[in-house]
């Protein structure tokens, strides 16, 4: 790559945006802080309750403030009931999840960036066909498709295999699109243009100038991939009818209508879980989505503002 090539790198990531900036209305700021401080607390308020619920016990749940905390003692009695339903199943359901999020979002985060790069940037034929087959993809709903990606998966021998839900999932067309945005409107095509004329193909282009640039957008597709699938209970219920291949929503779902917390008709000495248990298990599903957002939500400002600030 030569010196005009790595001169407009340089460029592009020192550069700032210029103009004068609009100073607003006083009134307009405090209605937008107000309103976001609410929504704030509204959303922190049962994320509280589900954190401090497992640490009491059933009858402390019953009449101490719900804000009110119980032990840490508590933590480890809710965890140690809930291993109890099937010789500890649920510790199974938790890897299963863990690995499974995993592979999709390397999957999908790969597979979606490098679409939104050949149709925005590359020198493939059929692009326009490639963009309207991705908007027609975001535009069907998901529970359409259930039947036909069942009777395939069927056909290949997938079905009760964790390889139909990772790939299945994968297919992530609304990342596909905003990568397409991404790379139209953040990368100036000045920069691909001098690159091949320095020698680069559609290879070379992606990899040593549009990946190194798209950082907020790998975390922004990275994460929706997360959120999407973490708790997702539709697809796997489809094409995971064994136990052991469960995950986490989908095992709690099935462990809740077998205890009595949920299902009175059950006899109570069955499975020792009742509120304080199924507040652990909510918040072993909700936690990590928090946490996620928490470690990533600086790149993930960057990636929803990227290209929103015109040159």
């Amino acid at each position: 790559m030569t010196m005009s090539t790595n001169g407009l790198l340089k460029k592009l990531r020192v550069s700032k945006p210029s103009g004068k900036v609009r100073h607003q209305h006083p009134f307009s700021t405090f209605a937008v802080t107000t309103w976001l401080v609410i929504f704030a607390i509204l959303s922190l308020i049962p994320m509280i309750w589900l954190v401090l619920a497992p640490s009491k016990t059933d009858k402390e749940l019953s009449y101490r403030s719900p804000y009110a905390f119980g032990s840490f003692k508590g933590y480890w009695n809710a965890w140690k009931h809930l291993r109890y339903f099937d010789n500890g199943v649920i510790g199974t359901w938790l890897v299963n999840s863990i690995w499974y999020t995993a592979a999709i979002v390397i999957i999908a985060t790969v597979t979606a960036s490098l679409a939104g790069f050949v149709i925005s940037a590359s020198n493939v034929k059929f692009k326009k066909t490639f963009l309207i087959s991705t908007l027609i993809m975001m535009l069907v709903p998901p529970v359409a498709l259930v039947i036909p990606l069942f009777v395939e998966m069927d056909k290949v021998h997938l079905v009760d295999n964790p390889w139909s839900v990772i790939l299945i999932s994968s297919l992530y067309p609304f990342g596909a699109f905003l990568a397409y945005i991404y790379y139209t409107t953040s990368i100036p095509a000045e920069l691909y243009e001098s690159a091949r004329l320095d020698g680069c193909n559609d290879f070379k282009l992606f990899s040593k100038i549009a990946l190194p640039l798209s950082t907020p957008l790998i975390s922004l597709l990275a994460f929706f991939a997360f959120i999407g699938n973490w708790a997702n209970y539709f697809m796997p219920y489809v094409m995971l009818p064994s136990s052991q291949h469960y995950t986490l929503p989908l095992g709690l779902g099935f462990l809740f209508l077998s205890t009595p917390a949920i299902n009175p008709g059950v006899g109570a000495t069955s499975v020792p879980i009742y509120k304080p248990e199924i507040a652990l298990a909510g918040a072993l599903i909700a936690v990590p989505i928090m946490i996620m957002f928490l470690i990533s939500q600086k790149r993930l400002i960057r990636g929803m503002l990227a290209g929103s600030i015109k040159e």
